[in-house]
């Protein structure tokens, strides 16, 4: 199809077809074709649709991360889902360009807030409350399998960091909002 007909079938100006073409060329969703030249001068610029897969198309990853959980408890609760979490929060921990900046529990809090927790550290530095959980309904469903998961990621990052400071334990759903990562150190 070409720009002119395009702009025409939509009822826009052929500039704001040119623009989004190009959008859809850099996303891999259409292609430049050569039409037949039937007069002199270069060819018309065609463009047709790439068959495939939408990327841009809807997502359904809590059905994946329902499988993933099912399938891990049904082997055995909670095996292996610590040192993934572990493996991952080391990931992250060295990830980030702020690594330097603040006291572990701060660094810690930063980190969790940017994953979506809503942390809360108490004064004493022995606890942080995680009133969000970005996999709430998966956890509500397969606590032995998540939480592991979100105390290995709040470990392996203090392990990445030497922090003096660890996370003994994290307490799910001690009040309805509100989860507790248990501190030492």
């Amino acid at each position: 199809m070409s720009i002119a007909a395009i702009a025409e079938k939509l009822d826009v100006h052929v500039n704001t077809v040119r623009f989004h073409l190009d959008a859809l060329l850099e996303q891999e969703q259409i292609r430049r074709v050569t039409g037949a030249r039937d007069k002199p001068g270069r060819p018309p610029q065609l463009f047709a649709a790439v068959r495939g897969m939408d990327p841009g198309g809807p997502r359904h990853y809590r059905l994946l991360a329902e499988a993933l959980a099912e399938s891990v408890a049904s082997q055995a609760p909670g095996a292996g889902t610590g040192e993934a979490g572990r493996k991952v929060g080391a990931q992250l921990a060295a990830s980030r360009s702020d690594a330097a900046d603040g006291t572990a529990v701060e660094k810690l809090v930063d980190l969790l807030d940017d994953l979506g927790f809503a942390p809360e550290a108490d004064a004493a530095g022995s606890e942080i409350s995680l009133r969000h959980c970005p996999f709430l309904e998966i956890a509500r469903e397969r606590p032995e399998v998540i939480c592991p998961i979100h105390l290995g990621l709040m470990q392996g990052a203090m392990t990445a960091w030497d922090a003096p400071v660890t996370v003994d334990g994290l307490l799910p759903f001690v009040e309805s909002d509100r989860c507790v990562a248990q501190l030492s150190g």
